[in-house]
């Protein structure tokens, strides 16, 4: 499976290029997969993608609806808001103190263990094609 960013011609959204048993080049999108299109070559799959993406912009515009903006093109600000348990509110602002912790760092703390964060100022990776396996 290959990954990259693909900015201009898909606005922002990631492709992923998978080979499968038939030898055949999926190409979709990873934050929406059900935008795809396959091809002999992985050149084809991403034309046929584009012209798949194309007829999905023009679906949610003949409806009245804004296109979905790519993730990498929205912005965060960093912070948002979450309603949990008393008993888990208290439990991690016990445990925030005990570790000499902010709760909001903790929480911070916590969420990233579990969440991979990329790098935006690394240059986008170079084009790779790789085997699916079966």
């Amino acid at each position: 499976m290959a990954k990259r960013p693909m900015s201009d011609r898909f606005d922002g959204y990631t492709v992923e290029l998978f080979l499968d048993e038939d030898r055949d080049w999926l190409a979709h999108f990873e934050e929406m997969p059900e935008v795809s299109a396959f091809g002999p070559s992985p050149e084809q799959a991403l034309d046929e993608l584009a012209v798949a993406w194309s007829g999905v912009k023009q679906s949610y515009r003949a409806a009245g609806q804004q296109v979905p903006v790519a993730p990498a093109r929205r912005h965060f600000s960093g912070q948002f808001n979450i309603r949990i348990d008393k008993r888990v509110h208290r439990a991690l602002a016990l445990e925030a103190a005990r570790n000499g912790l902010t709760l909001n760092g903790l929480v911070a703390q916590k969420l990233s263990q579990g969440v991979v964060v990329e790098d935006s100022s690394k240059a986008a990776p170079k084009r790779r094609e790789s085997r699916m396996r079966a």
